[in-house]
């Protein structure tokens, strides 16, 4: 058995195919076939129920899935503690794009000018789909909403962060001189969702908040709206900061309105060991965050 194997089983578990795996790893498809078949072979039995476009794990297949996952994890571990000498290294981390400008562009900015031969990656995706990256294997640490139901996630740091309304400049709930909540659900047209969780989803129900049927968007695009005067969002000082400073987006003050925060969590797969280049990341995250005056309560690591 040897590790081209390992990674070749897990991009076919991943990809759902022979021929997307083949195009994932730049190889062809006799190569991904003749490796499963030797790990098969090695195993005693099928991996791999073929039939059709889509394949699928054998009874055998999954019960090996994890041990291979763990190891590929361990190797990835031992690669970066090993360059990690000299300040090297790598950091994988996958964020919620709500989270991936101002805030982690301060974090990457002073980590890299003590760590410059650490690599850093980021993908950016959505909590559910950061949550499965780190079971994967495939990052480290992620940034995801909370709270979050799985247990075999880790919590290393908490952030808080008030929500406010805002608006485009020209929008006409940014020319009103008081601003009421009965004033948001009749003059937002429309109110935009914005994904902070379900606890936030839940209160701005109970206040009869509830965004615009049939506009699910990404946080990029709603941006985008509210430069163009469309619509109102309830959103993070920091997401828009720039156009706060610019005047292009107004945060309006809701006069009867109980306060609203967004939660999310720095976390990363219980039991996993962190390099000591992500460990640093961790160190300057929690000191960049504690720095930043949008943020109005930090938790640090859980003890249990």
């Amino acid at each position: 058995m040897d590790l081209e194997q390992l990674f070749t089983f897990e991009r076919v578990v991943r990809e759902g195919s022979f021929s997307k795996a083949a195009r994932s790893l730049n190889i062809s498809q006799p190569t991904i076939s003749a490796r499963i078949q030797a790990l098969e072979n090695e195993l005693g039995g099928t991996l791999f129920t073929r039939g059709g476009r889509v394949v699928t794990l054998t009874e055998r297949g999954e019960s090996f899935l994890p041990y291979a996952r763990r190891a590929m994890s361990v190797l990835r571990e031992g690669i970066e503690a090993a360059q990690f000498t000299g300040q090297s290294g790598s950091v994988m981390l996958a964020a919620m794009q709500s989270l991936s400008g101002s805030f982690l562009a301060s974090t990457i900015e002073r980590f890299y000018a003590t760590h410059q031969r650490v690599h850093c990656f980021l993908h950016v995706a959505h909590s559910a789909e950061i949550i499965a990256m780190l079971t994967d294997g495939l990052v480290k640490l992620g940034l995801i909403s909370y709270p979050f139901l799985a247990p075999h996630i880790k919590q290393l740091l908490r952030f808080s962060e008030p929500l406010h309304l805002m608006v485009g400049e020209a929008h006409p709930l940014a020319r009103l001189p008081e601003v009421t909540l009965e004033d948001v659900r009749h003059l937002s047209n429309p109110l935009l969702s914005v994904r902070w969780g379900p606890s936030v989803d839940s209160y701005a129900e109970q206040l009869g908040l509830l965004p615009q049927p049939g506009l699910d968007l990404p946080f990029n695009t709603i941006r985008h709206l509210l430069l163009r005067g469309m619509g109102a969002a309830f959103l993070t000082r920091m997401t828009v900061a720039e156009d706060l400073d610019s005047g292009r987006i107004v945060q309006v003050e809701v006069k009867d309105l109980p306060p609203l925060y967004r939660e999310s969590a720095l976390v990363c797969l219980r039991g996993s060991t962190l390099s000591p280049a992500v460990r640093d990341f961790v160190q300057v995250m929690k000191d960049v965050a504690a720095s930043m005056p949008g943020i109005t309560r930090l938790v640090i690591e859980e003890k249990r």
